[in-house]
């Protein structure tokens, strides 16, 4: 025996909200789901559509700078720097602005507009192209996304000939405003060890003047990369971790036997450093690189002689870019 055909009306009419059309009366319906009910175009044409509403809007109508999405994830693929690509699980923020008299976005499209682009390789550029699609089908005057994800790659050892998987937390950033100016940010997590040179000195002392043994004190310590990029330029994941390792020189290490773990002691020996020589350290490199128009870079040094930690911030400077007012120093703690 078939279904009766669902009573449609030429425009959808709301149950709860003011419209165009009278109020559909709330009747007693089952409480059952209808596993074998297709939804044909026609039933698709009558489903309330909140842009339809009027006098919707509750609390303030003024406009919203940002609404969107957080946390939604999806398998991409990132290129690596000798052209082989990795799929790897993504996190994505979406948001646009929305102005006064209008309701809300529908968010379910910030996902189909990602979903449209899933099996291409995935970069800054791609994101902006990502963020104009995204844009002009979503709507509001201005937008932004971020895809946020783990980048895997192979460490050696410094000694004994072992390799493993060293992983850094990587986001890619765009936003797109009303006069269609694009800015592109790339942002990356380095952990290093620090060891503090005022506590090699004092070691040092007890050493020269009582003969008495004392261990340095060092921490892991984090650093955050945002850069800006130039208008068309590229700056792989794998330059920036060099830079980074370039300056710093003391990254945390993966696979470690008795030697590994010795030269390990002497790279630090070898490269002392305050908090702020970390981030001179660092300014110092990505400043020399002219792919990076603006730089901000933040950095902890988790301090195991205190209950509390060291940090710092440099910007590269710019008029009218970063002014270093990082201040989420917790998500630093590694």
């Amino acid at each position: 025996m078939s279904k009766p055909t669902p009573n449609l009306t030429p425009m959808p009419r709301m149950f709860f909200h003011e419209s165009d059309q009278p109020a559909q009366p709330l009747n007693e319906v089952e409480r059952r789901y209808d596993a074998d009910f297709v939804a044909t175009e026609a039933y698709r044409d009558s489903l309330p559509d909140m842009s339809l509403t009027r006098n919707a809007i509750q609390g303030a109508n003024v406009p919203i700078q940002q609404v969107g999405i957080s946390g939604f994830r999806l398998p991409l693929r990132f290129v690596s720097e000798d052209g082989s690509t990795q799929l790897l699980e993504s996190r994505v923020t979406g948001s646009v602005s929305l102005e006064a008299n209008i309701k809300g976005i529908n968010m379910s499209r910030i996902m189909r507009t990602f979903y449209e682009h899933q099996d291409a390789a995935f970069t800054p550029e791609m994101l902006a192209t990502i963020l104009r699609d995204y844009q002009a089908t979503v709507g509001g005057l201005n937008a932004r996304l971020k895809v946020s994800f783990s980048y895997p790659m192979i460490q050696q050892s410094l000694r004994s000939g072992l390799s493993g998987y060293q992983y850094y937390e990587v986001s890619y950033q765009a936003s797109l405003d009303a006069k269609g100016t694009l800015r592109r940010f790339v942002i990356f997590d380095f952990v290093y060890s620090s060891a503090c040179p005022c506590s090699a000195e004092l070691s040092e002392h007890a050493r020269a003047t009582r003969n008495v043994y004392a261990i340095p004190h060092s921490q892991r310590s984090k650093a955050r990369i945002k850069l800006e990029l130039t208008d068309g330029a590229t700056l792989s994941i794998e330059e920036i971790q060099r830079h980074c390792l370039h300056a710093l020189k003391t990254e945390t290490q993966v696979m470690v036997k008795r030697e590994d773990e010795q030269a390990f002691a002497e790279l630090n020996g070898a490269y002392i450093k305050f908090v702020e020589d970390a981030a001179r350290l660092l300014s110092e490199q990505f400043d020399a690189d002219a792919r990076v128009k603006d730089f901000e870079i933040a950095c902890s040094h988790l301090e195991s002689l205190h209950s509390h930690d060291a940090i710092s911030v440099i910007c590269k400077g710019v008029p009218g870019g970063f002014v270093a007012d990082f201040t989420d120093f917790e998500s630093l703690i590694c």
